[in-house]
């Protein structure tokens, strides 16, 4: 067992290794991606990655506070579909209308694994398999239709 702030540490040291990991890829237009902290340019539209000591996923978070707003991203989202699993290989979990942790109510598209513990370096490369192409294959996706999501 970790302390929190032991746990903290680990949680962090897997973040940089998986940065320093990820810094010589490129993104689909040949820039360089910050790809932890990825920017898709539309303001409360997120790429995240997460892990925790049972899973990890990656996730298309839409948090506008207008509700109608929202809805608009997530249905541009609905009508790529098909595209966003032809781009990264599969089918996502689609969720409309969730809470996340702080109680606000998001649309979020999720793909995610179990088995899996950030805190637990031997699972690291598992996470780092499971992040790396799927946040590429994102970026890939965002690069053909970020232009439906411009307002």
């Amino acid at each position: 067992m970790y302390t929190r702030e032991e746990a903290s540490q680990v949680r962090r040291s897997f973040w940089t290794s998986f940065g320093q990991y990820m810094k010589p890829v490129k993104g689909a237009e040949g820039d360089a991606v910050n790809w932890l902290n990825y920017k898709t340019g539309v303001k409360h539209l997120y790429f995240r990655m997460d892990a925790d000591k049972r899973t990890a996923s990656v996730s298309v978070e839409i948090s506008h506070p207008d509700r109608e707003i929202r809805e608009r991203y997530y249905q541009q989202f609905v009508t790529l579909e098909k595209v966003l699993g032809k781009t990264t290989g599969e089918k996502w979990e689609w969720h409309p209308e969730i809470y996340d942790e702080d109680g606000r109510q998001i649309s979020r598209i999720i793909v995610s694994i179990e088995g899996v513990n950030v805190l637990s370096r031997e699972d690291w490369p598992a996470i780092i398999s499971f992040f790396k192409p799927r946040i590429i294959a994102l970026d890939v996706f965002w690069s053909a239709a970020r232009d439906m999501f411009m307002v």
